[in-house]
């Protein structure tokens, strides 16, 4: 049986629930009544509803009827009353609607809340987010701190352009740079350069912490207004961007970069950081750091820029093309009154000081290439030698390098003057090459490729080639030299002469007779040089050329017997390069034109030059330079003398003019210099009919004087020095004879005229063989009279016979005396002098011509 609840306050009485049809309930529910339930206080404001009970439950009931008793009353009272208070009070949704409780995990839309208010976050909602949102930031922040690490400086902000040096180490030749940038101690720069910049770009540098929050709320404030965009970046953020990270672009990489310039804030000092900037940012006109800047907008150091410069430059900064002053110079100016006002604003200067500023001029911008003029071949020459020795473009463009070269400024100045003084009747096809060497180095002092690289990209020294004509008559002395010859050995020189079936001439067709090497060097004489090569061999002379540093794949350099007269065609400073081993004594120094490469830390990376190897004995060289000072002293090369110390040389002519050398040594330089005409196909071109009153061009004229001019000058400042003495000579007893002269005085004043015409009038003065134009009436002292002596000394006396060098197919100056022909065999014709040409030393001629040959040799021997 079931029981009621016990809840009179002795917890005794049993009461049976009262059942309730559905219908009582739902008029309950509806009128709010609740009936009252029995209980043993019989309170009717405690009653509460009895439901029908189980049997279950009325076994519960039984089961704890005693413990309910006791404490049913007073629960029982307390739930009436809460129970008719909360009827009265109960919460009411919008507009008195049912309340829906809101929930408490995501309450949008909001309950009991009209349309619209519904919505609206509370402002509990809103306070924590913000304090959320805040934590989380922290947090962030603090994590990528941590996470992000400085690093290394981006490769674009370092790289700096290479400067080349001339051979004194301080004056600038030109630079090699991907990017213009030369990176300078800021520490040389006045303070008012670093003041602008700060005032100009970030007023608060000094203060911040490398970010500016103010900044950024000013820019954000400026960008939604419409105005033009700002990035509210510091300067420190834009050195970050620059020297660190490389262009940003995104929220998350301007993230970054605000960690990274807090980072750098706290391990750079702001004068360092300040430093650093201006070494790295980009001014305009392609220049790159502060030193550029001032290069290329004001042509001088950055260490002289003024305060007006400096607030101009300063200015430009955040569009530098667009504000340049040769370009938008309204735009310029108002950054320049800009940037002075800031500077008065951040008590860097006074007002005063600001209002005497005068807006600076400006150079224009593009005035120069680094490889216009002269100097871009050096350049070129220089660059090639760097990566030939293992450097790379990368290294040249980006490494900051200091590049010394063994160029003289002076010199080279006197080079390019002396090479382009040439009469203005010049064709333009003609090309003048000239190249410079120090004996004891190798090293180049100073080289003439051209006018102008940017016009014509070939180095007229290094790249063309010319027939070397006479020059090539020292390799033949010095080869029979090395091979038991000596310089009082005599052959025969009439011309025409033919040897080994090939018929040369000389260029004055003077018979001399028998003369010895210094003789047949001094006059540059075809006919005895091929008889010396022919006895000596070919193939010596290419042996000693390649020896004294002509390339081995020179054109033409064959050993057949013409060679000694020049069928080869070397670069100009090839042959410049062996003349210096000749006056070095025989050692050998392969040319080089830089100095030493240095990186920015002053480290020594590359030192050019060698130590030289010994190629030719000593005795020989000082022979053959003994032979070739002749050609200056009175010879084909004369003009040489006019620098006033002893000078050794020769000249040469190629096959019909084609081309004209000089070159000649003192003792501490060497210099070649070339001529020579072209085509419009690049062929060689005759320069038989010359200019300027010259004709044809030879050695003996416009190179001799432009070696003469670029020398005069090159040893001014040189000690005099002295060539070393020859070997003693032979001495050859000759018997007195009864000189009877049957001469033709005659015969060989008409064998100079046309030399001497086109000679005199030019500057070649040593080309004047008229000195005794009647001198040389032995010039067929074969025929009867051996004891013609005197006329062979008459004809040896003067330099009349000098013009050995203008025929029409000579290989050698007009002044050079050996017009032969060349390789080709191409000669003069002729009458033979004395009989045929015999073999060994001397031709074969009757048994007077041979007594005529010892008288002649005792009046010929130089010092005997």
């Amino acid at each position: 049986m079931a029981e009621g609840r016990g809840s009179g306050s002795g917890g005794s009485g049993e009461r049976k629930p009262t059942r309730r049809s559905v219908h009582d309930r739902s008029q309950q529910g509806s009128t709010g009544a609740v009936p009252p339930r029995s209980g043993a206080s019989g309170s009717a404001g405690s009653a509460r509803p009895v439901w029908k009970r189980t049997s279950s439950a009325a076994g519960d009931g039984a089961a704890s009827g005693a413990a309910a008793g006791t404490r049913g009353g007073s629960r029982s009272s307390r739930r009436a009353s809460s129970g008719s208070a909360a009827a009265g009070s109960r919460k009411k949704g919008y507009k008195g609607g049912p309340y829906q409780e809101p929930n408490r995990f995501w309450n949008y839309p909001r309950p009991n809340k009209g349309p619209i208010h519904r919505w609206l976050p509370s402002w509990r909602f809103v306070v924590g987010s913000i304090l959320t949102c805040g934590v989380l930031g922290v947090v962030l922040f603090f994590v990528a701190y941590l996470m992000i690490d400085v690093p290394e400086p981006d490769d674009f902000a370092l790289a700096q352009g290479s400067t080349v040096y001339y051979a004194d180490g301080e004056t600038p030749m030109g630079t090699f740079a991907d990017v213009d940038r030369e990176i300078i101690d800021p520490g040389t720069l006045p303070d008012h350069v670093g003041q602008a910049i700060v005032a100009s770009e970030d007023r608060r540098f000094y203060s911040n912490v490398g970010v500016d929050p103010v900044g950024i709320l000013r820019a954000l404030w400026n960008n939604l207004r419409g105005n033009d965009t700002q990035g509210g970046s510091t300067l420190t953020m834009q050195y970050v961007e620059r020297y660190y990270t490389g262009q940003t672009d995104g929220y998350a990489d301007k993230f970054r970069e605000a960690i990274l310039a807090i980072k750098i804030d706290q391990q750079q000092s702001k004068s360092e950081i300040l430093g650093n900037y201006m070494n790295t940012i980009y001014f305009g006109r392609g220049a790159y750091g502060i030193e550029r800047a001032s290069q290329e907008f004001f042509g001088h150091p950055a260490s002289e820029l003024t305060l007006s410069e400096s607030a101009l430059i300063a200015g430009i900064i955040p569009s530098p093309g667009n504000w340049d002053p040769a370009t938008n110079p309204d735009q310029a100016q108002a950054r320049w009154q800009r940037t002075l006002d800031y500077m008065v604003a951040n008590g860097n200067i006074t007002q005063s000081e600001a209002d005497e500023q005068e807006f600076p001029d400006v150079v224009d911008p593009g005035g120069s290439d680094v490889y216009a003029g002269p100097n871009g071949y050096l350049l070129v020459m220089i660059r090639d030698e760097l990566l030939a020795h293992g450097f790379t473009e990368d290294d040249i463009d980006g490494g900051g390098l200091s590049i010394t070269s063994t160029i003289d400024a002076d010199l080279q100045e006197q080079a390019v003057q002396a090479a382009e003084d040439l009469p203005e009747d010049t064709p333009d096809n003609v090309r003048v090459a000239l190249t410079s060497i120090d004996n004891d180095t190798g090293g180049v002092l100073a080289l003439y490729g051209g006018h102008d690289y940017l016009e014509r990209q070939r180095n007229n020294a290094t790249q063309d080639v010319a027939q070397g004509g006479s020059t090539f008559k020292v390799f033949a002395l010095i080869a029979a030299l090395e091979n038991e010859a000596t310089l009082d050995d005599r052959f025969a020189s009439y011309s025409p002469m033919t040897i080994d079936g090939y018929t040369v001439p000389n260029f004055d067709t003077i018979n001399r007779g028998y003369i010895d090497l210094i003789t047949a060097t001094k006059y540059s004489v075809n006919t005895v040089y091929v008889q010396l090569n022919d006895r000596t061999g070919p193939e010596k002379l290419v042996d000693v050329a390649e020896r004294l540093g002509l390339p081995e794949d020179t054109n033409g350099l064959d050993p057949y017997l013409s060679n000694v007269l020049g069928t080869a065609s070397p670069h100009p400073a090839d042959m410049a390069e062996a003349y210096s081993t000749i006056a070095s004594g025989g050692v050998h120094h392969d040319r080089f034109i830089v100095s030493s490469v240095t990186n920015p830390e002053d480290e020594t990376l590359y030192t050019g030059g060698d130590d030289g190897t010994r190629e030719v004995e000593e005795d020989v060289i000082a022979d053959a330079t003994y032979a070739m000072q002749q050609v200056v002293q009175g010879g084909t090369g004369h003009t040489a003398a006019e620098i006033g110390r002893p000078a050794a040389g020769k000249t040469g002519s190629s096959n019909d003019y084609k081309s004209a050398w000089f070159v000649g040594f003192v003792p501490q330089i060497t210099t070649s210099v070339a001529m020579y005409q072209v085509g419009e196909d690049g062929e060689e071109i005759s320069m038989t009919e010359g200019w300027g009153g010259v004709a044809p061009i030879s050695g003996g004229s416009y190179p001799t004087d432009i070696w003469t001019q670029y020398m005069t000058a090159a040893v001014a400042d040189l000690p005099v020095e002295e060539f070393p003495d020859r070997t003693e000579p032979e001495q050859v007893y000759v018997p007195p004879v009864d000189p009877q002269p049957t001469q033709e005085p005659s015969e060989e004043p008409s064998e100079e005229p046309s030399e001497e015409e086109s000679e005199s009038p030019s500057e070649e003065p040593s080309e004047e063989p008229s000195e005794e134009p009647t001198e040389e009436p032995s010039e067929d002292p074969t025929t009867q009279e051996p004891t013609e002596d005197p006329t062979e000394e008459e004809s040896e006396s003067p330099p009349a016979p000098e013009p050995t060098d203008t025929p029409p197919p000579p290989t050698d100056d007009s002044s050079d005396g050996d017009s032969g022909g060349q390789g080709d065999g191409d000669s003069g014709s002729g009458g033979q002098a004395g009989g045929g040409p015999g073999s060994g030393d001397g031709a074969g001629q009757s048994g007077a011509a041979g007594r005529l040959e010892d008288s002649l040799a005792d009046l010929l021997t130089p010092g005997g």
